[in-house]
């Protein structure tokens, strides 16, 4: 089915993707895979290109776009080559929305100008060990001095996402006692400095996909953070996260669509180019049937994430609307992916076919951002029940 959500700049603007990424992303993507993480540089590339800016205002450096549209393009044409830009997702998709919302001017001028040049790569840190989803049980704790002049973080984080090379962290700390009876109160969220001391990043942690996206322990040791890098209110930070949960989820779903995407055209092409008892496997029935129901089920899930892309941009996609569109998009990418490995045979489960990364990397989709259990919880919770 024709898709109707882009136009002919987001085209355009495909076309560009799409050459960069065969000229400086293709032929080193291997290098990328075995140290774990792009090198640094190559996200001020994307800064100097406006791939990490594309949303941010153009008064602080950015493209001034409030669309995600352009950013649902990267996505996608990283999925079609199989490769993937490390840790700028979180960065442009997910951080930037808590800046924009909730930073001072003064924040602003500080932080943006850097996010959208590649010169201040950003993380955000919700998750420790033992707490998993249930970011009310956060124990990282951060303590305001007698002066009032700055906090004093203690605590650890784990499966941060760019954490091995961020600059600056969006961390979420308590800064009250835990209260029982408010679970979800007393959380706020620190901007911290990378370099500060006291501050460390732990093991990298190694992953069974998503290889080119360091993925790290964090520890804050008495780290002195200024009131000045509060993000938004004090004890305000569950609000801030639920209030932003809607566009990272609909990240993960058109994420997941991508990929999706990506596996059926791998699965085409090697259909049609392996032979088997003479004939090209794409001849059997059964590979034109197993792959009639992927795109089958590809278009269902690109409509509903499509429309999700439209809500989000009007600002009306709802937490409930965006849980329906990471539970489908993820379980159907994960069940199109396993369909689409299985045509390639034995060559499906080789690294060296786009197949293989796409696999590895697509099952998580179903765990960040929320497992697809709590999506259904959520779901269930709008249904009344």
């Amino acid at each position: 089915m024709q898709r109707t959500v882009f136009n002919e700049d987001h085209e355009a603007f495909r076309d560009t993707v799409r050459t960069f990424i065969a000229k400086e992303v293709v032929p080193v993507y291997e290098e990328w895979e075995e140290e774990g993480h792009p090198p640094r540089d190559f996200y001020r590339r994307m800064g100097e290109l406006g791939f990490l800016g594309i949303q941010v205002p153009e008064e602080y450096g950015g493209g001034g776009e409030s669309s995600l549209k352009f950013n649902v393009i990267l996505a996608e044409e990283a999925s079609a080559a199989g490769v993937s830009f490390g840790s700028s997702s979180v960065h442009s998709n997910l951080i930037l929305p808590y800046i924009m919302q909730n930073a001072t001017e003064d924040q602003k001028q500080r932080w943006l100008p850097g996010f959208a040049s590649g010169d201040l790569m950003f993380a955000i840190a919700m998750t420790e060990p033992g707490t998993g989803s249930d970011l009310a049980n956060i124990a990282t704790s951060a303590k305001l001095s007698d002066d009032g002049s700055h906090y004093v973080l203690n605590g650890s984080k784990t499966f941060i996402t760019g954490g091995a090379l961020a600059d600056r962290v969006l961390v979420v700390a308590r800064t009250t006692p835990y209260d029982p009876d408010n679970r979800r109160g007393g959380l706020s969220i620190l901007v911290v400095d990378a370099s500060s001391e006291g501050y460390s990043v732990g093991r990298k942690l190694k992953k069974i996909g998503l290889r080119t996206s360091d993925t790290a322990e964090l520890s804050f040791d008495d780290v002195k953070v200024p009131v000045a890098d509060l993000l938004g209110e004090e004890g305000k930070a569950f609000s801030y996260l639920t209030q932003n949960l809607a566009q990272e989820r609909l990240t993960i779903a058109f994420g997941a669509a991508a990929t999706a995407s990506a596996a059926i055209a791998h699965a085409i092409a090697y259909t049609k180019d392996r032979k088997v008892f003479g004939k090209p496997v794409a001849s059997f029935q059964n590979s034109k049937f197993v792959l009639a129901e992927c795109s089958t089920e590809l278009q269902a899930m690109q409509i509903m994430v499509d429309h999700a892309i439209e809500l989000n941009d009007r600002d009306e996609l709802s937490v409930p609307d965006a849980a329906r569109a990471k539970l489908f998009a993820t379980e159907a990418a994960g069940r199109i992916i396993d369909k689409c490995l299985q045509l390639h045979g034995g060559y499906g489960y080789i690294t060296e076919y786009p197949i293989a990364r796409l696999y590895a990397d697509t099952r998580v989709t179903r765990i960040y951002g929320g497992t697809s259990e709590v999506m259904k919880t959520i779901i269930a919770k709008d249904l009344g029940l």
